[in-house]
Order: C-alpha cells, then structure tokens, then sequence
C-alpha cells in the first residue's frame, strides 16, 4: 500500500507538472488569437507575432510534447499530435528557419536594430537616436529562447555576424530570467553561451577576451565536458596567436559578392517609395486614359508615368477590392515555394522568398476580365501562347525578390520554351496593401514604387529593337510589415508585332 501511494503521489506530482506546461503554453499562443489584435490577419501583419506563433507551434509544441517531464502522461497527446502533423496543418522545420532568416533579412535591408526588435519595436538609429520606422498595434517583446533560435539559425549557417548580436539578446534575457528553462524551450543559458563564444571566435573578437570568457564559463558549468575542451583548445590557439593590442573587436557586415547593388537596393527600399520628383521632370504626368479604346472612353482610368527610361506607369484602381479578394482565394489552395530560372531548369533560391500560384483563365470569369481589362490599356495581345497565365504571389515574413530582370537574359532559359519570344513587357497587380515594406525598386533608375493596394504597375522590359532594357533591374523589397500580394502577367513578344512594332534605333 505504501508503494502504490509513493507511485500515485509521483504520477500526480508528474501529471501536475504536466498540467502546468500545457496551461503556460496554452496561454502563449492563445495570447496571439486574443480580441487585443483584432482578428488573426491583424496578428499576422507584424513579423515578429508571425515568427513567435510559427515558433510556438512547431519548436516549443515539439518540445513540450517530447519533453522527459510529461513522458509518462503523453502518450495520448503524442498521438494526437503525430496526427496533426501528418496532415501538414502544422509549420515544418523549413519554414521556422525561413522566419527566423525573415527577421535577419529585414534587420539588414532595413538597418534594424536587433535590441528593439527583441523588445518588439522596429528602430533604426538616426544621428544617434533610436527612431520608428514602423509602429505595430501591438509590441510583441521576444524571449530568450525566440532570440536563441534565431542565432542558431545564423550560426548554422556560418553567418556569426547575425548570431553574436542575436545570441547576446539570447544570453541577457536568459540571465535575467534567473537561468530557469521551460519544458518547451529549444535552448538554455548553457547552449547560448556556448554557441555565443563559438561565434565570437569566429568573427576575430580577441582571443585572449575569449579565453577569459570561456574560463569563466568553465567555473560555471565544471561538468560540460565540451566547455572543457574548447578551454584548451582557446589556449592553444592564444599560445599559437597571440591577440594584437590594436585588434578590432567590433562586428562588421560581411560583405556580399553576388549581389553588387545591395547598397543601391537597400536604400531604395528603406525610403519606403521614391518616384522621381514631378516637377524635376516636366514630361511626367497624371491623367485619365483611355488609349483610344471604345472600352475606356466612358471609363477612363487614372495614370501616373512614373518613369520615362525606363517607361514605368502605374494605373489606379485597376482592380476591385472583390475582385482581389476572388483572386486571392483562388491561389490559396495552389501556393507553393517560388522558383527562379536556374540554367534550363527552375529552383528555388534565397534570393527569391514568396509562394506562387498560376491561374488559367478557366479558373474563374474574373481572370478573363483582367486579360481584356489589360489589352484595353496596353493594346497588347495578352492570350497563352502570346502571354502566360496569370501568376499570383504572397510574400510571408521578410519575403523579398532581389535584384533581377523578368526578361530572359540567357538563350537556355526556360521563358523561351514557349517558343514566343522574350517577355516583352510586364503587368503587376497589386492585390493587397502593406503596412510597411514592400516597394518595388528600380536599381538603375533609382527610385522605388510603394505598394498602391488594386493599382497596377506596368513596363517595358524590351527595347524596340529586342534587346533587353538594363534599366529595368527591379527587386521586390522585403515586406517589413503586412501581406502582399500581387499578380504577375508576362506578355511575349510573338503577337506583338503590329501593335509594338520593332525598330532597328537601340535608344527606342
């Protein structure tokens, strides 16, 4: 009898501990679905709710659920959640990573500072000054495990310039905590010291600085064998290379070799949109256009020339918030990762985050509106083969499209398998609006387009005589703040050639 009491008071004291973590996780997530957000969309507007809730649902519910303290009582919750996650309604491990890069992607393109996101505010330092650049409804302050998993994100890519600044958050929050750890918890104060020191080594902070550190650490944690021997092996490395007294010991932004206009683009992005001053240029205008079309005439729509080299116009109120919205709908079920042209072949890649979709016209009345709605403005011939179907995007948490033409500039790219030409010109709907970020940079023509909700932007990616337009090096800047979504219609050159016709001048 005293042994089946010794067990029941353990299974209760178990079954207790476990109660207790459901109940405090249960309150961290449903704290993200509360009315104070008015709505989930709401929430999800600000990247840093986006990335603790995607956290909280596929590191931390892990976690808990595998966690030695509730082994004895979850058996029954682990089958409920093997269940869950078979039907992919779960975030994978792929775009938990993709948040936590989204955070470091905007921290960099928009000069962000790591202390204010950690306390839920988006600054950037002005003269000195910590500045808003953007104010959420809500400030979501990051713990230290939030801050944790972002740095081993960037220290498992090697990246330590992103994982010194993240896994000192890391290690403040951590201490302040009092050094406690929650079932749930990806990391502890142990873990981020440790990667936190690694990382320090490997962006040349002062060796010597480190031995110390790490001695330190020792005399902390006598029993982590590994501290143990990153010890000696510091203090070989301070007997091998002793530490200069003039050694720079401050991080510096590793230079990039694939991208040589970040700077440019960056810049453009962070001025939040830039057309070219109106009356700098007398030959750009606004008006109601009609292109002399019978369609337009008692309807004309408003035209803004944004820029004349390259020619950039955007047209208001091309589509209707219903109709936006029917659009939307229709990709929801058919997004998937966003491909670039790789060789012959597509792939994915790091400079392109978003999801897409393609809609035929036979998906729903609506897209065939748009293909005559388009012809009405542009004259051009926007039916498959001539023009390809209708491309939507959604941009989640940082997603961004670097620098980049849409027309082919390789011979064995896969635009020409549809054996009608280059794309010749571009037609980009904006679906949806922004809070912050988002805009549409033209690098070489230095200024950027915000993201006007139902406007449409249009261009010319072709010069008249064929060649590409280098002018039109345009990126799509990682949304800071909201959910973008735009559509894409790319309009060949086969069937353009009596309403575009060619002409042997390079400078038409």
């Amino acid at each position: 009898c005293s042994s089946s009491r010794v067990i029941m008071g353990l299974l209760a004291a178990s079954l207790i501990t476990l109660i207790d973590s459901f109940c405090r996780f249960y309150a961290k997530v449903s704290e993200l679905h509360s009315e104070v957000y008015n709505g989930p969309s709401a929430a999800m507007a600000n990247p840093l709710v986006a990335f603790t809730l995607i956290k909280r649902l596929q590191s931390e519910w892990i976690n808990l659920i595998y966690s030695d303290e509730a082994q004895e009582n979850t058996q029954a919750f682990r089958s409920g959640y093997e269940e869950v996650e078979e039907e992919g309604s779960l975030p994978k491990l792929e775009d938990l990573q993709g948040a936590a890069n989204g955070l470091m992607r905007l921290q960099d393109v928009y000069a962000l500072q790591v202390g204010g996101l950690v306390r839920g505010h988006f600054q950037r330092i002005t003269n000195g000054n910590p500045i808003d650049i953007y104010s959420p409804t809500i400030s979501v302050p990051l713990s230290g495990d939030d801050c944790f998993l972002v740095g081993k994100v960037a220290y498992e890519l090697e990246d330590y310039y992103h994982s010194v600044q993240w896994l000192e958050e890391s290690v403040r929050l951590f201490r302040g905590a009092g050094r406690g750890w929650s079932p749930e918890n990806e990391g502890t104060l142990e873990d981020a010291l440790d990667h936190l020191a690694f990382s320090h080594f490997k962006e040349n902070i002062c060796t010597a600085r480190l031995f110390l550190f790490y001695q330190l650490y020792a005399v902390i944690y006598p029993m982590n064998r590994r501290v143990l021997k990153n010890v000696e092996k510091y203090e070989r490395l301070l007997v091998d290379n002793p530490p200069l007294l003039s050694a720079d010991t401050g991080l510096k932004r590793p230079n990039t070799t694939y991208l040589r206009t970040r700077n440019t683009y960056e810049r453009l992005c962070r001025t939040q949109g830039t057309p070219p001053m109106r009356y700098e240029n007398p030959r750009l205008f606004c008006d109601y256009f009609n292109n002399d079309s019978p369609g337009l005439l008692l309807q004309p729509i408003r035209r803004e020339v944004l820029s004349l080299q390259p020619y950039v116009v955007l047209y208001h109120s091309f589509i209707t918030g219903s109709e936006a919205e029917r659009i939307k709908d229709l990709a929801q079920t058919g997004l998937r990762r966003s491909v670039v042209a790789s060789g012959e072949e597509q792939a994915t890649a790091e400079y392109r985050i978003s999801k897409s979709t393609w809609l035929k016209d036979t998906a729903h009345p609506i897209i065939g509106r748009l293909d005559q709605r388009i012809t009405l403005l542009t004259s051009l011939n926007v039916q498959p083969p001539f023009a390809e179907y209708l491309q939507v995007v959604n941009y989640g948490i940082g997603g961004h499209y670097e620098p980049h033409f849409d027309h082919a500039t390789s011979a064995s790219s896969p635009i020409f398998r549809l054996n009608t030409g280059n794309r010749v010109a571009t037609f980009m709907i904006y679906l949806s609006s922004v809070d912050a970020g988002g805009s549409t940079a033209f690098i070489h023509a230095n200024f950027s387009v915000p993201v006007v909700e139902n406007a449409a932007l249009f261009w010319w990616n072709l010069h008249r005589n064929g060649q590409g337009d280098g002018d039109t090096l345009h990126a799509g800047c990682p949304v800071l703040a909201g959910d973008k979504w735009v559509a894409n219609k790319w309009i060949h050159e086969y069937g353009q050639e009596f309403q575009r016709r060619c002409s042997p001048n390079p400078e038409e």
